[in-house]
Protein backbone atom coordinates (compact mmCIF):
# COMPACT_ATOMS: atom_id res chain seq x y z
CA UNK A 1 0.00 0.00 0.00
CA UNK A 2 1.22 3.67 -0.80
CA UNK A 3 2.34 5.32 2.04
CA UNK A 4 -0.17 8.38 1.17
CA UNK A 5 -2.91 6.15 0.76
CA UNK A 6 -2.23 4.90 4.43
CA UNK A 7 -2.06 8.05 5.75
CA UNK A 8 -5.21 9.30 4.23
CA UNK A 9 -7.21 6.24 5.54
CA UNK A 10 -5.53 6.79 9.13
CA UNK A 11 -6.42 10.91 9.06
CA UNK A 12 -9.84 9.76 8.25
CA UNK A 13 -9.97 6.77 10.97
CA UNK A 14 -8.21 9.27 13.63
CA UNK A 15 -11.67 11.01 14.09
CA UNK A 16 -14.01 9.56 16.63
CA UNK A 17 -16.80 9.40 14.91
CA UNK A 18 -15.41 8.18 11.66
CA UNK A 19 -13.96 5.52 13.54
CA UNK A 20 -17.04 4.40 15.50
CA UNK A 21 -18.97 4.19 12.11
CA UNK A 22 -16.31 1.91 10.49
CA UNK A 23 -16.35 -0.35 13.58
CA UNK A 24 -20.05 -0.28 13.32
CA UNK A 25 -19.63 -1.47 9.78
CA UNK A 26 -17.04 -4.11 10.19
CA UNK A 27 -19.34 -5.31 12.92
CA UNK A 28 -22.33 -5.68 9.78
CA UNK A 29 -20.49 -7.59 7.62
CA UNK A 30 -20.41 -7.81 3.78
CA UNK A 31 -24.10 -6.61 3.76
CA UNK A 32 -23.45 -2.96 5.08
CA UNK A 33 -26.22 -0.82 6.96
CA UNK A 34 -28.42 1.33 5.19
CA UNK A 35 -27.61 5.19 5.95
CA UNK A 36 -30.45 5.71 7.78
CA UNK A 37 -29.66 3.38 10.45
CA UNK A 38 -26.13 4.13 11.21
CA UNK A 39 -27.85 7.64 11.48
CA UNK A 40 -30.44 6.37 14.14
CA UNK A 41 -27.61 4.54 15.76
CA UNK A 42 -25.20 7.23 16.41
CA UNK A 43 -27.89 10.10 16.37
CA UNK A 44 -26.17 12.94 14.67
CA UNK A 45 -27.65 14.72 12.32
CA UNK A 46 -28.15 13.59 8.78
CA UNK A 47 -25.36 16.37 7.24
CA UNK A 48 -22.98 15.74 9.65
CA UNK A 49 -23.19 11.61 9.18
CA UNK A 50 -22.91 12.95 5.26
CA UNK A 51 -19.46 14.45 6.03
CA UNK A 52 -18.23 11.58 7.81
CA UNK A 53 -19.55 8.69 5.08
CA UNK A 54 -17.54 10.83 2.52
CA UNK A 55 -14.70 11.33 4.25
CA UNK A 56 -14.71 6.92 4.77
CA UNK A 57 -15.91 6.84 1.02
CA UNK A 58 -12.60 9.73 -0.47
CA UNK A 59 -10.21 7.26 1.31
CA UNK A 60 -11.63 4.22 -0.20
CA UNK A 61 -12.40 2.54 3.59
CA UNK A 62 -16.32 2.16 2.47
CA UNK A 63 -18.34 2.01 -0.77
CA UNK A 64 -21.77 2.52 -0.74
CA UNK A 65 -24.58 1.17 -3.25
CA UNK A 66 -28.07 1.74 -3.54
CA UNK A 67 -30.63 -0.83 -3.28
CA UNK A 68 -34.40 1.00 -4.22
CA UNK A 69 -34.06 4.26 -2.39
CA UNK A 70 -31.98 2.53 0.54
CA UNK A 71 -28.87 3.89 0.65
CA UNK A 72 -26.20 1.01 1.96
CA UNK A 73 -22.54 1.51 3.40
CA UNK A 74 -20.31 -1.37 3.05
CA UNK A 75 -16.84 -1.34 4.40
CA UNK A 76 -13.87 -2.24 1.59
CA UNK A 77 -12.56 -5.35 3.09
CA UNK A 78 -9.28 -5.51 1.02
CA UNK A 79 -8.65 -1.27 1.70
CA UNK A 80 -8.66 -3.05 5.40
CA UNK A 81 -6.57 -5.43 4.95
CA UNK A 82 -4.15 -3.54 3.06
CA UNK A 83 -3.77 -1.21 6.17
CA UNK A 84 -3.53 -3.76 8.34
CA UNK A 85 -1.18 -5.59 6.43
CA UNK A 86 1.39 -2.66 5.73
CA UNK A 87 1.96 -3.02 9.54
CA UNK A 88 1.92 -6.83 9.84
CA UNK A 89 4.37 -7.09 7.41
CA UNK A 90 6.94 -5.03 8.59
CA UNK A 91 6.35 -6.53 12.06
CA UNK A 92 9.74 -7.38 13.87
CA UNK A 93 11.54 -7.63 9.96
CA UNK A 94 14.78 -6.04 12.07
CA UNK A 95 14.94 -8.84 14.20
CA UNK A 96 15.11 -11.18 11.95
CA UNK A 97 18.32 -13.86 12.33
CA UNK A 98 21.00 -12.46 9.89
Amino acid sequence: MEIEKLAKALKELGHPTRLTIFKRLIKAGYQGLPVGDIQEELKIPGSTLSHHISSLVSAGLIAQRREGRTLFCVVEYGQLQAVVSFFQDECCIDMAPK
